[in-house]
């Protein structure tokens, strides 16, 4: 093999090399990130209510570029201590609620197109949690909630409540500050 070979297959493994580190850190950074979403929310984890992150017309908001016409708030769940039930009234506004796991992705999404007179609740809960809450459940009176399974411990809630109009915006600030998010004791 001549240098030039030599040369060209070092080249070659140098930028793979390079490519695979360049790589591993984008994909590990949800990971080892301090001040990450789940991070700044923690302490929505006991307070039972979503925590307004942004308000429409409010530029006073962690989030880089908010909508002004989308009042955001979030809340942080464990179920370390059992399922977490999270209610939302609706109203004439839409409203959705989207499930992220820490350090991951969006595993589940809801609107208010599928509350239950005026009222939308979601149960969040691990596979084991599941299988004892259906063991537990009368075959006559099956459970009516929605139950998701979430694939982490921790994760968050993310709710979004659109003003249409600029006359709406304190009621969308309202609705997506009253999302209760609690410790499911019934299951």
């Amino acid at each position: 093999m001549s240098r030039a070979a030599y040369f060209l297959l070092a080249t070659l493994c140098g930028l793979m090399l390079a490519g695979m580190t360049h790589l591993s850190a984008v994909l590990a950074i949800p990971w080892l990130a301090e001040n990450d979403a789940f991070a700044r929310l923690r302490s929505t984890l006991s307070a039972d209510r979503s925590e307004l992150v942004a308000a429409p017309g409010d530029q006073s908001t962690w989030l880089p570029y908010p909508d002004p016409n989308v009042a955001v708030a979030t809340c942080a769940y464990s179920l370390d201590e059992g399922p977490v039930r999270v209610s939302a009234r609706t109203g004439p506004l839409f409203q959705s609620l989207s499930f992220h796991a820490r350090g991951g992705g969006v595993y589940f999404a809801i609107t208010d197109r599928a509350a239950v007179r005026g009222v939308l609740e979601v149960v969040v809960m691990t596979r084991r949690q599941l299988d004892e809450a259906l063991a537990a459940e009368d075959p006559e009176d099956p459970s009516r909630d929605v139950r998701i399974v979430s694939p982490t411990r921790e994760g968050l809630v993310v709710i979004r409540v659109l003003a249409a109009f600029h006359s709406q915006r304190p009621e969308a600030t309202e609705a997506a500050r009253s999302v209760a998010c609690t410790i499911d004791r019934e299951e």
